[in-house]
C-alpha cells in the first residue's frame, strides 16, 4: 500500500529535478498503470508497454508542473487515458491513409457498395491534395493517382529523382498530419456517410 506521506515527498523531489525519487515513482505505479490500461485496451500489452512508458516520459518532462497535493496515480491515469486515445486515433489515420493508397487506382465511376466509402475518402483527400503546392500536388496526383514511378515522374516533370521522392514525402507527411488534426471530423463524415447508406439500402 502507497505512503502518502512518502509520495508527497517524492514529488516534491521529483519538482526539483530528482531522477531518483522519478525511478522511485515509476517501480511504485508503472504496474497498476499497466494493469489500468490492459482494461481499457481490452488486454493489448503492446498498448499498454507504449503507453505505460509514454506516460513515464510525460510525466518527467512536466515534472515541475505536478501537483503535489493532489492524487499522483489519478494524474497518472488522466495522462495514460489521453495518451491511448492519441494512439486508437494515429492507427484510425493510418488505416484510412493505407486503405486510400492501397486502393487509389479504383475505377472512381464504379458505384458498387463495397467502394462509396472509398470514393468518399478519395474525395476527401483530394480536397486536401488542393492545399499542397502546385508542383507538390502534381506529384502526388501523378503518383498515388496515375501510378507513375518517381523515375517516370522526374522524367515528365524534368526533376530529378530525389527531388520527386523529397516533395512525396512531404506531400504524405501533409497529408497524415491533416487526417490526424482532422480526426473527429472525418470520422464523423464517414460515420455519416455509411449512415447515408445503410439508410438508402433500407430504402
Amino acid at each position: 500500500m502507497v505512503n502518502f506521506t512518502d509520495e508527497k515527498h517524492l514529488l516534491i523531489d521529483l519538482k526539483d529535478g530528482s531522477f531518483q525519487a522519478f525511478e522511485r515513482l515509476y517501480n511504485m505505479y508503472s504496474g497498476k498503470l499497466y494493469n489500468f490500461i490492459m482494461r481499457l485496451s481490452s488486454g493489448n500489452q503492446y498498448m499498454a508497454e507504449e503507453v505505460v512508458q509514454s506516460t513515464f516520459i510525460r510525466i518527467w518532462e512536466v515534472r515541475e508542473k505536478v501537483d503535489t497535493n493532489a492524487s499522483f496515480i489519478s494524474f497518472l491515469c488522466t495522462i495514460a487515458k489521453n495518451l491511448l486515445m492519441n494512439m486508437y486515433q494515429r492507427q484510425t489515420v493510418e488505416y484510412v491513409y493505407n486503405e486510400y493508397l492501397l486502393k487509389s487506382s479504383v475505377d472512381r465511376d464504379s458505384q458498387t457498395e463495397e467502394n462509396i466509402d472509398l470514393h468518399f475518402l478519395n474525395d476527401y483527400i483530394d480536397s486536401l491534395a488542393e492545399e499542397l503546392p502546385a508542383q507538390r500536388k502534381k506529384i502526388f496526383i501523378l503518383s498515388k493517382r496515375q501510378n507513375y514511378t518517381n523515375k517516370e515522374i522526374a522524367e515528365m516533370m524534368g526533376i530529378s529523382e530525389s527531388t520527386v521522392a523529397t516533395q512525396l514525402s512531404l506531400a504524405v507527411k501533409f497529408m497524415r498530419e491533416q487526417l490526424m488534426k482532422h480526426y473527429d471530423k472525418v470520422i464523423a463524415l464517414l460515420i455519416g456517410n455509411y449512415s447515408a447508406r445503410t439508410k438508402d439500402t433500407k430504402n
